[in-house]
């Protein structure tokens, strides 16, 4: 099905069953321990063999000698997989380093072998064992230092973009801020780690993974180990969290399938937690520079953002200035990115890449410009509000409820009551604040397929490689066939994270729900036309409510559609340029008030609260368990989340839960989240945007903003933790 004109009146505005609070129907089976995790695959793959990685002790350089004797006569050790007998290997299409190192090191803790043994204990007991040496070479690990060698990428989305001559209007303003701003290197931190299951039937190869993209792995894996995709067969029915970590193969995964190849029987493989933060990829550290120019009232005139991030060669860019071209008005308008190489783990997408880190920067120098010009934040940027793409005025916003949003998060939190003038309220030794910040993030969707099947007893089956990272896949999914069938969503059942099936958009960019249930909608349709023509039914009248399809005042249960042989619909949404023509984008507000204590500049959260513009939200409950999610990352990305490099040897010192600090449930006391009622008809048939990245942009400079209005210390260098406050701090 191609989406190519704005949505009409179509099966799923019945609302019947999508749009309701509806709890997950995964919920059950991960409450009951009875959801099958990658690591867990007994059944499937019996007698599996385990493996452990050993992770490169340099940055850069090469490996001299790789003494494996003493871990292959350690007790239970079945193979080692080294660069040297693991055959020739390619790298994938997503991956920027090499996910087998040896002899040339690109990174700390790149994988350099892999020991297999009976049990795990005696796995890791036996690369312990492993003996390496390398020859070092000097690496460059500073943002701050590389930042004047950084260079425009090479990627067409990292152009330069300019719109009337910032150059000349930014030092003509009579209103002026250029203010630069940091943002450190950060992991995803998701509970499960990255695991793998790999079992080898002749030239076939099987693999159950935690991945967020199947599609993608699938290909990549393939392609790495030299073999045909239709010999590889990827599973990722459960996933316990991504973030954009499990968007791409990782190691364990390549090293599982080359383990089990020699191996001749299955091996599984996890990551250790450190390995996780140096093997895998991180979000990249920015240095952001923005220059606001206003008139004296209070419009922007100029604007212009520049970023610098790093990467290892051929990597890319974190781009945190993509929501500076759509988010306000302004003639004159820049913005710029630079990359600069770096010898650290892999930089690559973290949950809302770009908008995250680019928010964290942008609605500081917001509200510091509305300090600047004596003006509520709030009114500032509603002032500068706009309804179509800045530099293509031509393009509208599909939808755009930004100052919606504003203004009922204002009412809600109680705006008019927070003092503007900072460190004047207090709470005994607590100095109380209250900000503010925008949240946007673009709308993606992305081609999408699905099967369903209908049988003679009325059960819906859904089949589509799309995944579930925690989310509530399962659930929207089986919404949509409910709806669109007219059955109970207790007569669907649905399959997901299989390579087998149909391709999907897959979990990632906050594109999955929308596209994937798009994509259902699509297969459901070819199956609505089959069942009535079975029935002898027109397909274009035909009505599914109740288990019965009606038309021309005639009724049949649905199961006689199917009483011969079970009919199968399967199709893929694609789309049109309707995103050439509207620019689409999520809208939101977070409002945050925090308390720090006077006497040691501790911050603390009090209570939180997000506004969401972002098209029909398809189970509220699983959406604003998305949102809270993400705005608990936020708050710990603004007040303690950053990963340490040693900048002599060049890793992550923090590699672990125990130094790594994220926010737990006593550092986040209340949240609320608000949706506003609104439709898209311009993004898909289901009239839905993305949310669950929406809920981190901006929560990370809503929180910074309350700070400094409840202690008039303005930090522009995340995380905000105390020792960047106490010396700056109202004097007691």
């Amino acid at each position: 099905m191609k989406f190519d004109t704005p949505a009409t009146t179509n099966p799923i505005d019945q609302l019947k069953v999508i749009g309701h609070p509806t709890d997950r129907i995964d919920g059950p089976y991960k409450t009951t321990g009875t959801a099958t995790y990658a690591y867990e695959h007994h059944k499937e793959a019996p007698n599996a063999a385990y493996g452990y990685v050993i992770g490169a002790g340099i940055a850069k350089g090469r490996i001299t000698s790789l003494d494996t004797s003493a871990a292959q006569r350690a007790p239970g050790v079945i193979a080692i997989v080294t660069a040297e007998n693991a055959g020739k290997l390619d790298k994938g299409d997503f991956n920027t380093a090499r996910l087998l190192g040896g002899p040339e090191i690109q990174h700390y803790h790149q994988a350099i072998a892999l020991v297999v043994a009976e049990t795990f204990e005696q796995a890791r007991a036996a690369a312990q064992l492993v003996r390496v040496e390398y020859s070092k070479q000097q690496g460059a690990y500073d943002l701050a230092k590389a930042r004047d060698g950084a260079k425009q990428p090479d990627d067409k989305d990292a152009k330069d973009k300019k719109t009337g001559n910032f150059e000349t209007a930014f030092p003509a303003a009579p209103v002026r801020l250029d203010a630069t701003y940091t943002t450190p290197d950060q992991s995803h931190c998701m509970m499960e780690p990255h695991a793998s299951i790999a079992a080898w039937d002749g030239d076939k190869l099987t693999v159950w993974t935690s991945n967020q993209m199947i599609n993608w792995g699938k290909g990549d894996l393939a392609k790495t180990l030299g073999i045909p995709k239709d010999k590889v067969r990827l599973m990722s029915p459960y996933i316990g969290g991504g973030f954009g970590g499990k968007l791409f193969l990782r190691a364990e995964v390549v090293l599982a399938a080359l383990g089990a190849r020699q191996a001749k029987r299955p091996v599984k493989v996890a990551l250790q937690r450190p390995l996780m933060m140096n093997n895998t990829t991180h979000r990249p550290a920015t240095i952001q520079r923005i220059r606001i120019g206003c008139s004296r009232e209070g419009k922007i005139t100029a604007i212009g953002h520049e970023s610098w991030s790093g990467d290892l060669p051929d990597g890319k860019p974190e781009t945190a200035v993509q929501q500076t071209q759509l988010l306000y008005a302004g003639p004159n308008r820049m913005t710029k990115m630079r990359l600069a190489v770096l010898d650290l783990p892999e930089g690559n997408a973290m949950r809302a890449p770009g908008e995250a880190p680019g928010l964290m920067a942008l609605e500081i120098a917001i509200d510091e410009m509305a300090e600047k010009l004596k003006m509520d934040p709030i009114t500032f940027r509603i002032i500068n509000d706009t309804t179509v793409d800045p530099a293509k005025r031509e393009r509208k916003f599909s939808t755009r409820r930004f100052v919606d949003c504003l203004r009922l998060g204002a009412q809600r939190f109680g705006w008019d009551k927070r003092n503007p003038q900072p460190g004047q309220t207090r709470d005994g030794r607590w100095l109380i604040g209250i900000g503010m910040a925008s949240a946007f993030r673009n709308n993606l969707v992305q081609k999408s397929g699905a099967r369903v099947r209908l049988d003679s007893k009325g059960m819906v089956t859904v089949e589509t490689d799309m995944t579930d990272i925690g989310t509530g896949s399962y659930t929207i999914i089986a919404q949509t066939a409910a709806e669109m069938m007219g059955v109970p969503l207790q007569q669907v059942t649905v399959k997901l994270g299989d390579s087998d099936f149909p391709v999907s958009a897959g979990s990632g960019g906050q594109w999955g729900g929308n596209s994937s249930t798009a994509g259902v909608y699509a297969a459901c349709v070819k199956l609505r036309e089959l069942a009535a023509q079975k029935l002898g039914l027109d397909p274009t009248k035909a009505e599914f409510v109740g288990g019965a399809v009606r038309a021309d005042g005639r009724s049949f249960p649905l199961t006689q559609a199917a009483a011969n042989g079970e009919l199968t619909g399967e199709d893929t949404m694609e789309y049109g340029d309707l995103d050439k023509k509207y620019q689409q984008s999520t809208f939101g507000a977070h409002f945050v008030e925090v308390a720090v204590d006077m006497y040691t500049g501790e911050p603390r959260i009090r209570r939180m609260l997000a506004v969401c513009a972002a098209g029909r939200i398809l189970n509220p409950k699983s959406a604003r368990s998305q949102v809270i999610g993400a705005m608990t990352m936020g708050a710990g990305a603004a007040l303690m989340e950053g990963l340490v490099i040693d900048q002599r040897a060049g890793f992550f010192v923090n590699h672990d839960l125990a130094s790594y600090e994220v926010p737990v449930h006593a550092d986040i006391p209340h949240q609320e989240v608000i949706f506003l009622d609104e439709t898209d008809p311009i993004s898909s048939p289901m009239k839905a945007k993305g949310v669950g990245e929406l809920g981190i942009c901006g929560v990370g400079a809503a929180v910074a903003n309350a700070i400094y209005n409840a202690t008039g210390v303005r930090v522009r260098d995340y995380p905000i933790t105390l020792d960047k406050l106490i010396g700056k701090m109202p004097e007691v």
